[in-house]
Order: structure tokens, then C-alpha cells, then sequence
């Protein structure tokens, strides 16, 4: 199957970022969000990033405007029912995320690929929510989605071989993205380590041994990394980090796993990073750190 047609649930941070990647590979883009106001605010926010490219001599004004023109807003699933792709990109809430399926599996055909962008949850659980528990798999993206050049693919349980070729096929030729394949586990390979990272960054924070600032510098200066652990959790957003998180303390039963109580605070407290504007830092509506 060769996929021309991409569908895209959810215009948060990673939906942005996905869909614009997509549209930028040539492919034609159907964005389903729950709100009016949230598609057009997500769809601002990838014009806005379009625009930042062109100010940095990225991107020309005619490319902006033709990778928009792939780009389409909807707000029903129906809309998806031409695609041969679906990536569902909506919070780790287990119970919402299935509930998408099994609208999205009453609205696409069979022969339509529900692909999931979680970074933590079971694909097999996720399937068990549809007719076709065999076309279901995972596709994690990393953000930033336009610069990272990796994707997770994971199979679940039922996943059949035909899903999983199709799909590899698609991430390393048609998005030209390097495609690892997982085998269903809590975390995968990213997440897993990446939120470990950042809760034990919680940890020395808590215990005074450095600033957030001065943490943040010393892995980004020391260890090359693009941004320090507490201004990736802020991009991630605070609420996904949390949820991955409490997901594999619950299913690996492991101390180390167990959120910091920080991190717990600030998500109470509705600070959830770059999409409040807010979190270990302040960040400007274009999503820069103030």
C-alpha cells in the first residue's frame, strides 16, 4: 500500500509537529481536533513555526505556503475515511485514547492503518478497543518531531506483518526517518530512559545540589544535549511526563520509576510547560523561553 494521505488526531505540541513534518514530506494532511478553537490555535501554531523557519533562511515563503496548502482541518472522523494512515497524537489518558479507537475504527475502513503516537502505553490494549486489532501499531515520534530523525515503530500483540512492513516502509522512504522496531513493553526504548533522566534531575533538585538552571546547562554543555532535562520535560509537557511515568511505576512496580513529588506539583498546579506557557520555565505564546 503506498500511503499518499495521512491522518493526524490531536494538534497539541506533537500533533503540530507531526503534521507539518508529514505535509513537508509531500503528503497530503487531515488534522481531526475535538474544538474548533484548538484547531485553529494548532494550526496557527505551525504557521507560526513555518514563519520562524523562513526567518532563519530555512524555508521560502512559496514552500510555506505550499506545505499549508496539504494541510486540512476537520472536525470529524469521518473526514479520515480516504486516508491510509491514521496517527492518533491526543494526551496519555488510556481510557480517552481508547475510547478514539473505537471511533476511529468505526469511521475507517479496514484496510486503514491506526497508527498511536503514545509514548508509553500498550498497543495491544489500545487494539483490543477495534474490529481490526491486526492493522493497529505504534509510531513514536521524538520531538522536536522535524529534527529528530528517529520514530519507535511497535507492534503490538496482533500487529501483523503486513501493518509492520507498511509502516516501516512509510517512516525510513516515504518521511525518510530512521524506523527502530520495539517490542510492546512500558516505555519502549525513549521514554523509558529519557523520563528517568528527568526524575532523577527532580531528585538532585530536591536535594539542593544544583539550580534547575545550572542542571540544565550542565547536561546541555557537558553532554551535548539540545536542551537540559527540565527544559525537555517543559516540551514534552509536564502532564505526558508525569503520565508515562506513573504508567511504568505501575506496571514494572519499581522505585525508580516513582514520580518526584516536583514534578507532581506543578502539574496540579496547572504548570505543564511550553502549551501553558509555563513550567520549569516561561515560555512566550510562539513557544521561546522568556
Amino acid at each position: 500500500m503506498i500511503i499518499k494521505k495521512v491522518g493526524v488526531v490531536g494538534i497539541g505540541t506533537m500533533g503540530q509537529g507531526i503534521a507539518e513534518m508529514l505535509a513537508a514530506n509531500g503528503l497530503d494532511v487531515v488534522i481531526v481536533e475535538s474544538t474548533t478553537e484548538r484547531l485553529a490555535h494548532g494550526l496557527k501554531m505551525i504557521e507560526l513555526n513555518l514563519d520562524k523557519q523562513i526567518e532563519k533562511w530555512a524555508l521560502t515563503n512559496a514552500e510555506k505556503k505550499l506545505i499549508l496548502s496539504r494541510i486540512q482541518g476537520a472536525d470529524h472522523y469521518f473526514s479520515l475515511s480516504d486516508c491510509q494512515l491514521v496517527i492518533e497524537s491526543i494526551s496519555e489518558d488510556l481510557d480517552a485514547k481508547k475510547k478514539l479507537f473505537q471511533e476511529m475504527d468505526k469511521c475507517c475502513g479496514p484496510d486503514i492503518i491506526l497508527a498511536s503516537n503514545t509514548s508509553a502505553l500498550s498497543l495491544t490494549e489500545l487494539a483490543s478497543a477495534t474490529q481490526y486489532p491486526e492493522r493497529v501499531i505504534g509510531v513514536h515520534f521524538i520531538y522536536p518531531v522535524l529534527k529528530i530523525d528517529l520514530v519507535e515503530i511497535i507492534r503490538g500483540l496482533k500487529t501483523s506483518d503486513e501493518t509492520f512492513n507498511t509502516t516501516k516502509e512509510f517512516v525510513e522512504h516515504t518521511i525518510q526517518k530512521k524506523g527502530i522496531m520495539v517490542y510492546e513493553s512500558p516505555g519502549y526504548v525513549t521514554t523509558r530512559l529519557i523520563t528517568l533522566l528527568i526524575n532523577e534531575a527532580l531528585h538532585v533538585l530536591e536535594e539542593g545540589v544544583a539550580s534547575v538552571e545550572d542542571i540544565d546547562e550542565a547536561m546541555r554543555i557537558g553532554y551535548s544535549f539540545q536542551h537540559g532535562p527540565f527544559e525537555m520535560a517543559d516540551r514534552f509537557g509536564l502532564d505526558s511526563v508525569l503520565a508515562a511515568l506513573e504508567n511504568m511505576f505501575r506496571d514494572y512496580g519499581e522505585l525508580k520509576y516513582r514520580p518526584s513529588i516536583v514534578l507532581k506539583k506543578l502539574v496540579r498546579a496547572g504548570h505543564l510547560g511550553v502549551k501553558t506557557g509555563e513550567g520549569f520555565f516561561k515560555y512566550d505564546e510562539e513557544g521561546d523561553r522568556i
